[in-house]
């Protein structure tokens, strides 16, 4: 046994020890065994949460693998744990499609992670299984009402946008044809299959303030149009009571804890490229209630999760966060100055140098919501002191805090620097969170200021099918919205061959999909896809079970 496997083994407290250091009385947890529990909803106090420190952990563009913002997160609470600053470290739930993909698990690593890990990397609490149940409860739903011949609100089946849903990455259901066999069998329509990540309800549950909060959301999910050109809403099904009876559990955040047992809240689990990529507004103002420092994460770079968590998660529960905390691995900036993906361990400062521009946009990026950020150089065993000295010295003539971070290798004690960086941007109270945009400007005006601003497009085009995607948004009345752009994660712009800093780019935005009981738009560009597939060797292939029970593989 590892000295790893040692640590985590004796450091696993009962939940009950974790709920009352996190201030909640054990017979107010709802058991999941010995080390999981959900919490209730009652215990959350926004007054208390205003006075809490909001500190968000974004990062560069990443190479393929990611560059460990989860694991940064964990380390960053740890660390600040250390500093005698009780925190909270609040993370999305793993998904299955990157955990049995190319990705992994999302708990983290080494000293850095969050225990079960084996549990919360699969079925964890259910959550998921509860809001792929509600999704498809409804696509059942509206199938029904269109075969019946005395329930119909004769919904025009061409019309419709709902899809159904699964927790895996499964390229073979994105298009697929339902209702045949016969005139029992339902009415023949062309329909598909998103990642349970990406689903509306996903995103409804990650932006619900509580249970009415949440049925009304559903309510509002637009299905499509009746043959006389109605528009139907998910209430006008009768759906929302049952979706949200699906929910009533999935709603509550879970409390789990570090491997230096601290807690840690995890709860709701959307992607960032192709949804808003943060937690639930729940867990947030959870962990903000209970803390002096709440430690969050957004999903891939800063153009994507901190994009959206700024625009729509802050703007819509009135989250003011602190400080931004931009992870960046060398390996990273290697890959985004054209060093080949095998070499990326090997030493190459000139490599590095000419990727710097990726992060330096980053940063520009940071300050236009004029939030501080500081500077986390997520260390690997690989990465020379040349190569540490350049991002420090680049860092250096920005005026902007850096700190090496060895929170895989160190757990707490290898980020008390980047601990004390954070604490002294909040201490400093120079933090003035401004929007990008306000929700009352026109939906392309939206897109168009991400695009130029955040990504640094040139313009943006619009295909036929988006344009009468934005004509269908006027009429439902929707404009106000705000806008959750799904894009490549590996690129700044819509083409994942372009990394570094590219220039000169249009961004082209090919269909704008409308969720409206989340509250907001998904403008769709390139060829980015809501069903991810799995790679030639995917993570499941090392994936076992011992004969004594144990699960191996994961990470």
């Amino acid at each position: 046994m590892t000295d790893l496997q040692i640590a985590k083994k004796t450091t696993l407290q009962h939940i009950s020890e974790i709920a009352e250091k996190f201030g909640i009385a054990p017979d107010q947890l709802e058991m999941y065994g010995k080390y999981k529990a959900k919490l209730p909803l009652q215990a959350i106090n926004k007054q208390k949460a205003n006075e809490s420190h909001l500190i968000l952990v974004s990062a560069i563009s990443p190479t393929p693998a990611g560059e460990g913002k989860t694991t940064m997160s964990i380390g960053l609470s740890e660390g600040l744990n250390r500093l005698n600053k009780k925190t909270t470290v609040v993370l999305r739930e793993p998904s299955l499609g990157p955990v049995f993909g190319i990705k992994g698990g999302a708990t983290g690593g080494g000293y850095s992670q969050v225990l079960p890990m084996e549990d919360i990397n699969l079925h964890f609490t259910g959550d998921f299984a509860a809001i792929e149940k509600a999704h498809n409860l409804l696509a059942a739903i509206i199938d029904n009402n269109i075969q019946s011949k005395t329930n119909s609100l004769r919904l025009d089946p061409r019309t419709i946008t709902w899809k159904r849903v699964v927790d895996l990455n499964d390229r073979a259901l994105r298009h697929v044809i339902v209702g045949l066999g016969g005139t029992t069998s339902g009415v023949p329509r062309e329909t598909g299959f998103d990642i349970t990540a990406a689903s509306e309800i996903m995103a409804i549950l990650c932006l619900a303030e509580n249970l009415s909060d949440l049925k009304k959301r559903l309510g509002n999910i637009f299905i499509g149009y009746t043959f006389d050109k109605n528009p139907i809403y998910a209430k006008d099904l009768k759906a929302e009571g049952a979706m949200t009876a699906l929910l009533k559990d999935a709603i509550k955040p879970n409390l789990v804890q570090t491997i230096e047992g601290n807690p840690a809240i995890i709860h709701g689990g959307p992607f960032a490229n192709i949804a808003q990529g943060t937690n639930t507004v729940i867990a947030t103002l959870m962990g903000m209630t209970h803390s002096e420092y709440t430690v969050t994460e957004a999903g891939f770079g800063f153009d994507l999760g901190a994009e959206k968590f700024f625009d729509i998660k802050c703007q819509s529960a009135g989250l003011k966060p602190k400080a931004v905390v931009l992870t960046t691995t060398i390996r990273a900036l290697k890959y985004h100055g054209e060093a080949d993906l095998k070499s990326l361990t090997e030493p190459n400062v000139e490599a590095l140098k000419k990727g710097i521009p990726n992060l330096e946009k980053h940063l520009e990026n940071i300050s236009k919501f004029k939030v501080p950020p500081v500077i986390a150089i997520n260390k690997f065993v690989t990465d020379t002191e040349e190569e540490i000295e350049t991002i420090k010295s680049f860092a250096a003539s920005k005026g902007i805090k850096v700190a090496l971070a060895e929170v895989w290798e160190k757990g707490g004690e290898g980020a008390l620097e980047l601990a004390q960086n954070v604490i002294d941007i909040v201490e400093s109270d120079t933090s003035d969170f401004t929007p990008l945009y306000s929700w009352e400007s026109s939906v392309m005006d939206k897109i168009e200021t991400i695009a130029t601003e955040i990504y640094g497009a040139e313009h943006v085009d619009y295909t036929s099918k988006a344009k009468a995607h934005l004509r269908k948004i006027a009429n439902l009345g929707l404009e106000h919205l705000p806008v959750c752009i799904a894009k490549t994660q590996k690129s700044l712009s819509d083409n994942p061959k372009l990394l570094g800093r590219p220039k000169d780019f249009i961004i082209t935005v090919r269909e704008i999909e409308i969720a409206a009981g989340a509250g907001f738009l998904i403008p769709i560009t390139g060829d980015i896809m809501r069903m991810p597939g799995l790679p030639a060797h995917p993570s499941s292939e090392g994936i076992d079970v011992t004969d004594d029970g144990e699960i191996t593989g994961l990470f």
